[in-house]
């Protein structure tokens, strides 16, 4: 009876930047799960590839969508679309992220925006495009994909870091607006996990070994390893949790 929790039977989720890394591993699991699934990319045969991939291994729906997430009317679209296809949207998974590293008076203004419009502004435009029709179900699950460098600081990831504190304080507002409409907000802060957008630091000898030195665990996470944090927020297990921040990072900020 109690892992009829975890079943995601008859749910809508919406997966921002679902085509790859840890986005398509959340995406595939979630439909594992039971959930009709939307993948986003930036590009539109990718999202539909994801897409129709998630569909065949899963026998599940799913709806791949082309949209820049930074941008207030494709994300309006994105959401109209989504509910046009599957009458509803249960989960919203604010997943799509960027990180530029550069010490901070080499950091140009551009990247900086960059960094903060797709880690930050694009979490709230979605929160706010699927607030309706959340707020007209009485029921919803937003899941902000921030990270431990949320709380903790790296060099070298000042709008990154940044990016991802404001995307935790973000979590714990819309947490307590939504709270009466049964909808709850919460984020997932992974650690050094092992995909594309961590390549660069794994393939640095020294950089690599730095982060293996500080985790606990003495390796990187794999990305399957997101998937029983992912299926829990998702789902009725986690219904008295929201403002929350769950850490995966394999014991770095247990320092």
């Amino acid at each position: 009876m109690s892992l009829e929790l975890f079943k995601l039977d008859g749910r809508v989720a919406l997966i921002t930047g679902g085509t790859r890394g840890l986005g398509y591993v959340m995406a595939q699991a979630l439909a594992e799960a039971g959930a009709d699934v939307i993948v986003t990319s930036r590009e539109k045969e990718k999202a539909e590839v994801a897409a129709r991939a998630i569909a065949e291994s899963t026998g599940r729906r799913a709806l791949g969508l082309a949209v820049d997430v930074t941008i207030a009317e494709q994300v309006e679209a994105m959401v109209a679309d989504s509910v046009q296809a599957f009458g509803r949207i249960d989960i919203l998974i604010n997943n799509a992220g960027i990180n530029v590293r550069k010490p901070i008076e080499d950091f140009d203004e551009a990247s900086w925006d960059l960094v903060q419009n797709t880690n930050l502004k694009a979490p709230y435009l979605c929160a706010r495009a699927v607030a309706k029709t959340m707020k007209s179900q009485r029921y919803g699950r937003v899941i902000n994909l921030s990270s431990m460098l949320g709380s903790i600081a790296l060099p070298e990831r000042g709008a990154y870091c940044s990016s991802k504190g404001g995307l935790i304080q973000l979590t714990k507002v819309l947490a307590l607006e939504w709270a009466p409409y049964n909808i709850t907000v919460n984020a997932l802060c992974p650690g050094p996990i092992a995909t594309e957008l961590n390549t660069v630091v794994m393939n640095n000898p020294e950089a690599n070994r730095f982060f293996i030195d500080n985790i606990a665990l003495g390796r990187w996470g794999r990305p399957e390893e997101i998937i029983g944090a992912i299926i829990y927020m998702a789902s009725e297990a986690s219904s008295f949790m929201t403002g929350a921040s769950m850490v995966v990072d394999g014991g770095w900020t247990a320092r």
